[in-house]
């Protein structure tokens, strides 16, 4: 699941991100009501966590433009405000949920998920030709099955979800571990070389393909 994360405070800003990388999201995040819009219009989320009280744009417009544009996100609202009238004023613009800070981090969660769940998007696995990623037990089946690690399990899901794309070790190194981990190159070359081994294992048609330079790409074998 790929998540968009705004919220201009940044030391709570990456303590959600890391919350929400360490549950097996993959996470963006903006600092502003005008980032988040751009962001949301530049990729493929599955939801926003959208803080109210942004430079820019609030969190409140963010809303109101992506409803009229027609974009139906699932939108959790996230803000120190309480009052009654700002939480109806968060589910008119079109935001599906309104948590309160300071907020449990398991509460953050579970309505996360709800909101996902609402639209359909909750799914138990992925899948890419004749090849399954389960979201639940982290095997990944074809022919066979493997159950791979929790780092395994994530650079996989990344991959399918952007198997368009040309995906660079940096991105890879961003999305998988945060960008304050001392993590080097040669570990993610190393969770490559892993990964391409379990897509063998499962018989899968599918294999990682590098571009020297470039990055990966999950792709059909030639």
């Amino acid at each position: 699941m790929k998540i968009l994360l705004a919220e201009d405070e940044r030391d709570l800003s990456d303590a959600i991100v890391r919350v929400l990388k360490i549950n097996k999201y993959d996470v963006d995040a903006a600092y502003d009501g005008q980032e988040a819009l751009d962001m949301v219009y530049d990729n493929d989320y599955d939801a926003l966590i959208l803080d109210v009280m942004m430079p820019k744009k609030s969190g409140f417009e963010v809303v109101k433009e992506l409803r009229k544009e027609g974009n139906n996100i699932p939108v959790m609202i996230l803000t120190a405000k309480s009052e009654i009238d700002d939480r109806v004023t968060g589910l008119d613009c079109g935001a599906d949920d309104y948590l309160t800070k300071p907020f449990a981090v398991k509460e953050m969660l579970a309505r996360l998920r709800a909101i996902l769940r609402r639209r359909g998007d909750v799914l138990e696995a992925y899948e890419i030709g004749n090849t399954k990623l389960n979201h639940d037990t982290f095997e990944l089946s074809c022919k066979k099955t493997v159950r791979l690690t929790a780092k395994e399990y994530q650079m996989m899901e990344y991959l399918i979800r952007n198997k368009n794309v040309l995906v660079s070790t940096e991105k890879l190194m961003d999305a998988i571990w945060d960008y304050e981990s001392e993590v080097e190159i040669h570990v993610v070359w190393a969770y490559i070389s892993t990964l391409r081994k379990r897509l063998e294992q499962v018989e899968s048609e599918y294999t990682i393909k590098a571009v020297r330079g470039v990055g990966y790409q999950l792709a059909l074998k030639e």
